[in-house]
């Protein structure tokens, strides 16, 4: 009887890894992040996103910018305030978030946009090569399961 209760309050290594401070600390840098990004949408760096918006986006620049900036909070709010498999979906859908806006990033690049302080091929060029990064912070700050 000992042995169950001790068994029963042990976790398994995969539990323990989705719950790893690094996880923890990567959720919430994240969440943050996209919840700061969203704001800024909204409020400080509004005309700035709206120049970023690529001419062949069939909706207006601003509208575009808030819906994207409202989505960001959603995301990054959902991602801290949400546990088990509510998280690992939020987690997902910011991942295809990220992958949804490369196409931007990437007009930028090829149109040569300056914005957010990327002023020069070379830092244009670092973003499309951190985006990924981003899709897999993104999966890994909720725990995704590899299937």
């Amino acid at each position: 009887m000992t042995q169950t209760t001790a068994s029963a309050h042990t976790t398994t290594p995969a539990r323990r890894s989705r719950r790893s401070p690094l996880r923890t600390l990567t959720r919430l840098a994240l969440g943050a992040a996209m919840v700061g990004a969203g704001m800024s949408h909204l409020t400080v760096a509004r005309t700035e996103f709206q120049a970023q918006v690529p001419e062949w986006v069939p909706a207006d620049p601003d509208a575009v910018v808030v819906g994207s900036g409202f989505a960001e909070i959603a995301l990054g709010g959902g991602l801290l305030l949400s546990w088990g498999a509510p998280r690992r979906r939020i987690a997902r859908l910011l991942a295809v978030f990220f992958i949804a806006v490369f196409p931007g990033n990437l007009s930028q690049f090829v149109n040569r946009r300056d914005g957010f302080g990327l002023d020069t091929d070379a830092k244009r060029g670092v973003r499309l090569l951190f985006q990924p990064v981003l899709v897999a912070l993104a999966l890994y700050a909720g725990g995704a399961r590899r299937r």
